[in-house]
């Protein structure tokens, strides 16, 4: 337990923005909808006597060491195990009635869980191919990096990596099956791509990697379900608050929220709305935020954060 406890002791992804942001909201409870090692809903906790929070989870890893750190602060903290696009159901499971305040998502993989070598999240370890955020799930790293024909192969890389190389990618992985650990995998892909083009941009398989875990854990699929559930769950004035780590995740959160922001409106934008939509939140502030300088270089995982905030109409 104490290898585990200390596995998930690192400082949370802006922070103080992310507490600040629910200053202004009403007492009531504050969804985690990724509660990882309970950073954010700590904090949350400690500046906000008024709040209480429900902590989401996949992993149970993560809930071992979350529900540790939530137990000094009793019926004011609750956790669940499940994922995230099922947040409706678990609001009605566990809070009833209770007002439903603020949703928080920390998207994307926790430091932690990169930093556990076998759970083969990491190029940085050998470990054997896994990449499941929920153990218990059938899909892992495993069955698409051997079992994916090269058509799909590259379009998991293309799509969710951004790699420009997919296709030489796809080729070498699938040429070198079996393909069983993460340094394999690693190689595999360094040796795919041009000589010029590993020299910038970082190591040469992280677009791989972050491709084949989204696959593996339908992050970009289930994103809009859990979005738009959370924002149908608040009340007036509570706040929906995310932060995402690369252009899909932000791309789809910027949709979601515009989209509730209209209304739906379907009306031309030169024009009065005659549609009937109605806006349901309206946008903190436009763009979204990112860390400041000395987090970015202290804190590798805030590099390419970017944060959003909407409130409840």
């Amino acid at each position: 337990m104490a290898e585990t406890h200390e596995s998930f002791d690192h400082r949370p992804v802006m922070l103080d923005e992310i507490v600040a942001a629910f200053d202004a909201v009403p007492a009531g409870w504050v969804i985690d909808a990724t509660l990882g090692g309970a950073g954010h809903a700590t904090a949350l906790l400690e500046a906000y006597p008024h709040l209480c929070v429900l902590g989401i989870d996949q992993d149970p890893d993560a809930l071992t060491v979350a529900r540790e750190r939530l137990a000094p602060f009793g019926d004011r903290a609750r956790t669940v195990q499940a994922r995230f696009d099922s947040i409706a159901a678990v609001i009605e499971s566990h809070l009833a009635d209770q007002p439903v305040v603020g949703a928080l998502f920390d998207l994307g993989v926790s430091s932690p869980q990169f930093d556990r070598a076998e759970r083969g999240f990491s190029y940085r370890f050998d470990a054997p191919l896994d990449m499941r955020m929920d153990p218990s799930r059938a899909l892992s790293a495993m069955t698409v990096v051997n079992e994916y024909d090269e058509k799909d192969l590259a379009r998991v890389l293309r799509e969710f990596g951004d790699e420009r190389f997919a296709g030489r990618i796809a080729r070498a992985v699938i040429a070198a099956r079996p393909v069983e650990t993460t340094t394999q995998l690693a190689e595999i892909t360094r040796d795919a791509i041009p000589a010029p083009a590993r020299r910038t941009g970082g190591h040469p398989a992280k677009r791989t990697f972050q491709a084949i875990r989204i696959e593996v854990n339908n992050e970009l699929g289930v994103l809009p379900v859990a979005l738009e559930a959370a924002i149908d769950s608040l009340i007036p004035s509570g706040r929906l608050v995310v932060l995402s780590y690369h252009s899909g995740e932000d791309r789809i959160v910027k949709q979601v929220m515009r989209e509730a922001e209209s209304g739906g409106c379907t009306c031309p934008t030169n024009l009065p709305c005659v549609c009937g939509a109605q806006s349901m939140v309206r946008l903190v502030r436009r763009g979204g935020t990112t860390p400041g300088a000395p987090e970015r270089e202290s804190n590798p995982r805030a590099e390419s954060a970017r944060l959003r905030i909407a409130e409840r109409s």
